[in-house]
């Protein structure tokens, strides 16, 4: 029965994650020329809106989040799905700036924020031993989504509205997601967890950190500074992708097709990182998370052949394979599974303020007529300020046990 349920756990996981891309920054970025075209806004303009509906998704979400360690998850995952196609059905409707800044935040909300924060809390909860690799398996679900939906929607939109392709995803969602949640956790619970006999013991000795007291712990911060780096500046690359192919003069469909590497170079970060974790723990592996970030803003600073793209999202792709499992098993391991549910939810939230961040960063320097090449230049100073700080303190990186 566990290991048919382990699998069931996983497989929603992973859909879950899929489906979190209507929120996330690189495919709401893909639509952003036909927005502007609509609604008549600047680069700057449409990076301000969607910082400050984001911004306040991040808010809101640290108080919805918390309610999955209150709510059977069955019933805490149809409420994030409806809440997600009503977002979608929402966003084809929009005709002026005001409810613009409306389906932003409950696409951000929905999408970005719950349906990722479903996904990994339940995974990272029910799995101990395994947990590394479970999450590889979850997060698998995006990376597919990445490989495959940029490229069908810059089809899409040669042939039909960005408006239609909203509201057919409004639909597909309500169509699929209530029977798969039905069919995978309808009957999970809180006390269903695969739990290691060798770490049974173990498992009683590490203190269940609450969510205040987390956020007095020093570590907390110096671990999401590094956390923070890959979803604001990738957030920001995703966004303004048609600056940043203007600026390098490069084709209008290289980008897509980039996303295929960077696809592929996460899948297999996250292949290899499900392992490493298992065996090494995050709190050892997050010194390496953002080194390939940094060499690819060096990328953007330095290079601008067209080849330089692929390079480019296929550094970010391996940063983001690792970020992507440590940010859900690093909290799991120092702070424990009792509360997982709401600290994820001030991490999740966390993730979401940075991207808000970095599309209002990058939008305000775009308008300000700064280059990209100087952009990248100040992203990298940021990566390098917290990876020394986290090199400086990775001995603090421990659990504390009773």
């Amino acid at each position: 029965m566990f290991k048919n349920l382990s699998l069931k756990v996983i497989l929603f996981g992973f859909i879950f994650t899929f489906f979190s891309s209507f929120g996330q920054s690189y495919f709401i970025g893909i639509f952003n020329p036909s927005i502007r075209a609509d609604l008549s806004i600047t680069h700057g303009q449409f990076g301000t809106i969607y910082a400050a509906a984001t911004l306040l998704s991040s808010f809101i979400l640290i108080w919805l989040g918390k309610k999955i360690d209150d709510m059977n998850v069955f019933k805490f995952s149809i409420f994030v799905v409806i809440l997600l196609s009503i977002a979608c059905y929402f966003f084809s409707t929009v005709k002026m700036i005001p409810l613009f800044f409306v389906g932003i935040f409950f696409l951000r909300l929905s999408g970005q924020g719950l349906m990722s924060h479903t996904a990994t809390t339940t995974v990272s909860r029910f799995f101990e031993k395994k947990r590394g690799k479970a999450l590889s398996v979850t997060w698998l679900g995006l990376s597919a989504a990445e490989f495959i939906l940029p490229v069908l929607i810059v089809f899409l939109l040669t042939i039909t509205s960005w408006r239609d392709i909203w509201l057919g995803i409004s639909f597909l969602i309500l169509i699929t997601l209530p029977i798969v949640s039905y069919l995978l956790i309808k009957d999970l619970k809180l006390d269903s967890r695969e739990v290691s006999k060798e770490n049974k013991t173990d498992n009683k000795m590490i203190k269940q950190w609450t969510r205040s007291e987390v956020v007095k712990d020093f570590r907390f911060y110096v671990i999401a500074l590094n956390m923070l780096g890959m979803p604001s500046i990738a957030t920001g690359v995703f966004i303004y992708q048609s600056f940043i192919l203007t600026s390098k003069n490069w084709g209008p469909f290289i980008f897509a097709q980039s996303f295929m590497v960077y696809s592929i170079l996460s899948v297999i970060t996250l292949s290899i990182s499900g392992f490493l974790i298992d065996k090494f723990t995050s709190r050892k592996l997050l010194i390496y998370m953002n080194i390939p970030l940094l060499l690819a803003v060096m990328v953007l600073v330095f290079f601008n052949n067209p080849l330089s793209s692929f390079f480019l999202l296929g550094l970010i792709g391996i940063s983001n394979g690792f970020a992507n499992i440590l940010g859900s098993s690093t909290w799991a391991e120092l702070y424990g599974v009792k509360y997982l549910g709401g600290i994820k939810a001030v991490t999740t939230a966390m993730m979401v303020f940075a991207t808000a961040t970095g599309a209002a960063t990058f939008g305000i320097l775009v308008d300000a007529g700064y280059s990209i090449e100087f952009i990248g230049l100040i992203s990298g100073i940021y990566i390098t300020f917290s990876l020394i700080l986290l090199i400086f303190f990775r001995r603090r990186m421990e659990p504390t046990y009773l």
